[in-house]
């Protein structure tokens, strides 16, 4: 029988104990504990309860979502139970565990109140029995949702997903909601810094209704056919995003401005990195040396402390405004950061892969050491940084608040966007696309691997200095251990993460590993653990990333497409 029901039970027994043994862990090093003080949706389910539940639930969707044959739903509803039921069993364990033994002697976080999340307040006896029929229930519910046709599975899980990210905002939210709503409003929508039931479930289904209707109609488009009706019909595509973007600052307030500031900046590294690496296939682990140079460039241009050398003073003397200093200090910043990337790229033209990451890994960190020292304290100014840089300006109107400097960092980003789509497709482009994939054959073929990677590293650093640029004034200070190897570590992941070679996937990377960890801050003490688990998954998972380029689909998926899995 289990062979006709295509069931592997040693399988489905492992995954409900991994499954099961993650819970377990996430538990007893205190995460469940702390995300229970926060509701998702108020007085139904928090974050604690949302933490321990995701790891079944996701492995009984896999589970079910890969079983094939003939009696497939059925397998797979069998399997999501089986998974179910043996990771709950682990928490159970720890529920009885926690009641016979003084575990908290070892396990200082398993507490009563943890106890109280794991069994939703039934204490151990009833809890014993309710956990693993809830943990059941939602294994089916996601396993269920395996077997719906792919249009509307994506259209339910957007609405699902929309809604949970709004619980999870709810603190930041409900302040918006009343500077524009009123308190009469939050109280219907929101309850103790959570979302309530029913606006929760509206806002699911209107986001999955949305979300179909937007699929169903760019099905139903006709393609261009000529290029002028092509570019009619992009731009028609892209102008309410361009609205939003225009009109963000009046609807997220100082704070979402500043954070969506701090995004933009990853942005434009990240646009920069992903030429380099994404297209040229140039592993570059020292990128924040270039970021570095910009900063440290527009910092001794327009500081008015004892570093800085006057350039608005010799901007006015010239009978133009000071305020225009700042415009003509970025484009000498990223003039310096694209000489640096030509500097850093001729010594490793012929290196590759590993060597070319621990060379370019040790740029980062000499140039990190290089302003840190007394060498060049009468310059940059060692360990005390420079000080007294003044924030942007368009002529006498000096961009201040958040709210105003957010326009730089859009106009920026949109900029670099807009190049890196044309340097994708052009002839440049496509000759970084065939280095990466192959260096020789590439060169058999005519291109010039010397001018084609120093214009990749050229351009990618120009980029960078230019997020630069603006991160020194942004701050008006700036210090050397600010440009820490990190940063080029967290630049790489969100274009990983995002999708290699694609710019919408920049986008969405910086979005999840810059910005959300900046809304999730009372969470800190956990950040790098989901940090890091969140890596894993993608790279298990989805290696090419939430929104990778076609190019890079097809390469980590080809195997897949030529070797399907036969149905028995």
């Amino acid at each position: 029988m289990s062979k006709q029901l295509n069931f592997d039970w040693r399988r489905t027994l492992l995954q409900g104990s991994m499954a099961g043994f993650i819970s377990l862990n996430i538990s007893a090093i205190g995460m469940v504990v702390l995300f229970g003080e926060r509701y998702l949706i108020a007085g139904l389910i928090t974050m604690g309860q949302a933490a321990f539940l995701l790891a079944p639930v996701g492995m009984a969707y896999a589970a079910a979502k890969s079983t094939l044959g003939k009696w497939r739903i059925l397998t797979g509803l069998v399997k999501a139970a089986v998974i179910g039921l043996v990771a709950s069993l682990f928490l159970v364990f720890l529920v009885w565990a926690e009641r016979i033994f003084d575990l908290r002697s070892v396990l200082l976080n398993v507490s009563p109140k943890l106890i109280s999340f794991l069994t939703f307040g039934a204490g151990a006896d009833q809890g014993s029995f309710l956990l693993p029929a809830v943990t059941v229930t939602v294994c089916l519910l996601s396993a269920a949702a395996a077997f719906i046709p792919e249009r509307i599975r994506k259209a339910l899980f957007f609405g699902l997903g929309l809604t949970a990210l709004v619980g999870l905002l709810s603190p930041i939210l409900v302040e918006r909601v009343r500077n524009f709503l009123g308190q009469s409003t939050v109280r219907v929508l929101f309850a103790s810094n959570a979302l309530q039931l029913w606006p929760g479930i509206i806002l699911a289904s209107a986001g999955a209704i949305l979300y179909a209707g937007y699929g169903f109609a760019a099905s139903r488009l006709k393609p261009a056919s000529t290029p002028k009706s092509a570019l009619a019909t992009r731009m028609a595509r892209q102008a309410p995003l361009f609205l939003l973007l225009l009109s963000l600052p009046f609807f997220l307030g100082t704070y979402l401005t500043e954070v969506t500031n701090n995004v933009g900046i990853y942005l434009l590294m990240g646009l920069g990195l992903n030429i380099v690496v994404g297209l040229a296939g140039l592993l570059d682990l020292g990128y924040v040396a270039f970021f570095a140079i910009g900063a440290y460039t527009m910092a001794v241009l327009s500081s008015t402390g004892p570093l800085g050398i006057g350039l608005s003073q010799w901007v006015a003397s010239m009978g133009l405004h000071p305020g225009n200093a700042f415009w003509i200090a970025v484009a000498i910043c990223v003039a310096v950061a694209a000489v640096a990337g030509v500097v850093l790229g001729i010594p490793v033209l012929k290196m590759r892969g590993d060597y070319l990451a621990i060379v370019t890994l040790g740029f980062g960190e000499i140039i990190r050491i290089l302003a840190l020292s007394d060498l060049m304290k009468p310059v940059l100014g060692g360990a005390q940084g420079v000080l007294q840089i003044p924030k942007p300006s368009i002529g006498s109107l000096v961009l201040l608040e958040p709210e105003k400097l957010y326009y730089v960092v859009l106009a920026a980003a949109l900029l670099a966007a807009f190049i890196s789509t044309r340097l994708r497709e052009s002839r440049i482009g496509r000759s970084w696309i065939a280095i990466r994939e192959d260096e020789d054959v590439a060169e058999a073929m005519g291109i010039n691997l010397v001018r084609t990677k120093l214009l990749a590293f050229a351009i990618g650093a120009a980029f960078s200095g230019l997020a630069g640029a603006i991160f020194a004034p942004k701050l008006t200070s700036i210090f050397p251990h600010s440009f820490s190897l990190l940063i080029s570590i967290n630049v790489l992941s969100l274009i990983i993460v995002g999708g290699l070679g694609s710019i919408p996937g920049t986008v969405v990377g910086a979005i999840i590993l810059v910005g959300l960890p900046e809304l999730l801050r009372e969470f800190a003490e956990f950040r790098f653990l989901m940090y890091g688990i969140l890596l894993v998954m993608m790279m298990i998972n989805r290696p090419e990333g939430f929104i990778p380029s076609d190019i890079i689909r097809r390469e980590l998926r080809a195997s897949e497409s030529e070797n399907p899995t036969p149905a028995t």
